[in-house]
C-alpha cells in the first residue's frame, strides 16, 4: 500500500477535509460514545477548527488507487502543543484510521511520527486521553506502543490519560525524521 501524507492546521481545513474527518470521526466514534455521541459531536466540530489544531492526514496514493470505493482520507492525527503541569507536551486528541487500513501498523507508523515531531519542537512528553471501555486501542498503546498510564481523577471517569516521556527515545529519530524533515509546526 502506497500512502501520501499532508499537514494542516484546523482554521485552515477546507469544508471538504472538515466532512472527511466528520465521517472517520463518526464511524470510529459513535459505537463507544453510543447515546452520548450527539453532545460529544459538538464538542470534536469545535476542537477541529480550533487554531492551535494540527493535523496530519494519510490518503491512499492517486497513482496506486484502483477502486473508486475507497475514500481518498484514510485517517488523521489531531494534535496541539500545550503546556501540562509547567512542561510542554504534544497532546494527541485523535489517532483515527478507515476501517480498511486498521491493523496494518498504519497506526504505529503514526504514532512514531507524533513522538519524533515531539521531539523534534522539544517537547517533554506525547500525552492523550482513551476511553476505558476501548480495550483495543489500550492493547495498542500499552502493548505495542509500551506507553504507560498517568494518574485519573474523578473527571475522567469514563478516560484514562496515558503518558509518554521521550527522553529515552531519542535513537530511534536518526534516519526516520529525514523522510520527514519538513514538517516542523511552527506558526
Amino acid at each position: 500500500m502506497a500512502f501520501v501524507y499532508a499537514w494542516n492546521r484546523g482554521d485552515k481545513l477546507s469544508n471538504c477535509t472538515k466532512q472527511h474527518i466528520q465521517k472517520l470521526l463518526k464511524a470510529n466514534m459513535m459505537g463507544p460514545y453510543g447515546s452520548e455521541w450527539a453532545v460529544e459531536e459538538k464538542v470534536k466540530r469545535r476542537e477541529m477548527v480550533a487554531p492551535q489544531a494540527r493535523y496530519i492526514f494519510v490518503y491512499w496514493n492517486a497513482n496506486e488507487m484502483m477502486d473508486n470505493a475507497f475514500t481518498p482520507l484514510l485517517g488523521f492525527l489531531h494534535f496541539r502543543f500545550t503546556l501540562e503541569e509547567e512542561i510542554p507536551v504534544l497532546y494527541l486528541y485523535e489517532l483515527r484510521l478507515d476501517s480498511s487500513v486498521q491493523g496494518k501498523g498504519l497506526g504505529k507508523f503514526l504514532m512514531q511520527l507524533v513522538e519524533l515531531i515531539a521531539q523534534e519542537n522539544r517537547m517533554g512528553a506525547v500525552v492523550l486521553t482513551v476511553q476505558k471501555s476501548n480495550s483495543l486501542a489500550l492493547k495498542f498503546y500499552i502493548s505495542k506502543l509500551r506507553w504507560e498510564l498517568k494518574r485519573t481523577t474523578k473527571f475522567f471517569a469514563k478516560h484514562l490519560i496515558m503518558k509518554l516521556k521521550l527522553y529515552w527515545r531519542t535513537a530511534r529519530r536518526v534516519g526516520f525524521m529525514a523522510a520527514f524533515s519538513d514538517l516542523k509546526f511552527e506558526d
